[in-house]
């Protein structure tokens, strides 16, 4: 692949706050029931114990978390062909082009 076939793909990522916010809202409370569970045990004999159980349930739903992410921010990833001799517009949200704010005194 050369670098002209690499020029005739247009490369968008359309992922908003608003596709990974029910997941993260789930992590939260997972985590907030882990911490629970967790003071609920320190006035146990052995409070490892407590600090075990918080340490296993970041352990395994982290991996989880991350799966979720990831196949989410690919299935927004959008590879369009373009046709070579087709200018391209440039998105209007798009950082590069957007001046830095000044200060006015």
């Amino acid at each position: 692949m050369n670098k002209n076939n690499i020029q005739n793909y247009r490369f968008v990522c359309t992922l908003t706050f608003g596709d990974i916010y029910g997941q993260i809202i789930a992590w939260l409370i997972t985590i907030t029931l882990s911490l629970a569970s967790a003071l609920a045990l320190m006035g146990a004999r052995r409070p490892v114990y407590a600090l075990a159980t918080v340490a296993l349930v970041i352990v395994l739903t982290l991996p989880f978390l991350l799966f979720a992410f990831v196949t989410t921010l690919l299935n927004h990833i959008e590879l369009t062909a373009v046709e070579a001799n087709t200018k391209t517009q440039s998105i209007p949200g798009n950082i590069s082009q957007q001046q830095p704010v000044e200060a006015t005194s």
